[in-house]
């Protein structure tokens, strides 16, 4: 049961390595440019190279059920669920098979108010409870998929 992690721009890597840790969890972090990772076996940086979303394309081409992902990008996470894979989002939340077409029609009506200009911004601020909420999640997820595969 490994952990991908869409890297770039994540903003909970050390809530991951700290669960990985606990629980001796392969963690795959793919970045399209190099970042800093812990010196350690369980941990490897993956630095794709090329286009828009050829970090993504990494992550869904290798992800098999039970594995878990890490990223806010609902395309991806949609590309992982198909694949029986869990998702979970930065803040904490988990990305499920019911609620990813709503995700995904909401995520397509934002970006079309976004370019009319009638609505601005984006998601409100990383806060200190989102990062609470990650890392209780992720927990939580490590262990449902350890009860359920048996790994």
């Amino acid at each position: 049961m490994p952990i991908y992690v869409d890297a770039d721009a994540c903003p909970v890597k050390e809530e991951i390595y700290k669960v990985a840790r606990r629980y001796a969890i392969k963690v795959h972090i793919v970045a399209n440019a190099p970042i800093r990772v812990p010196q350690e076996a369980m941990v490897e940086l993956i630095v794709v190279k090329g286009g828009f979303d050829v970090a993504d394309d990494w992550i869904a081409e290798r992800v098999e059920a039970g594995d878990i992902v890490v990223t806010a990008d609902i395309p991806l996470a949609e590309r992982c669920l198909v694949r029986a894979a869990r998702v979970i989002g930065p803040k904490g939340h988990e990305f499920t098979e019911d609620a990813i077409g709503n995700a995904l029609a909401t995520r397509s009506l934002l970006e079309m108010l976004r370019q009319s200009g009638e609505f601005g911004g984006g998601p409100a601020p990383f806060a200190k409870s989102d990062r609470s909420r990650f890392l209780s999640k992720l927990d939580e997820v490590v262990n449902a998929v350890r009860r359920a595969t048996g790994r």
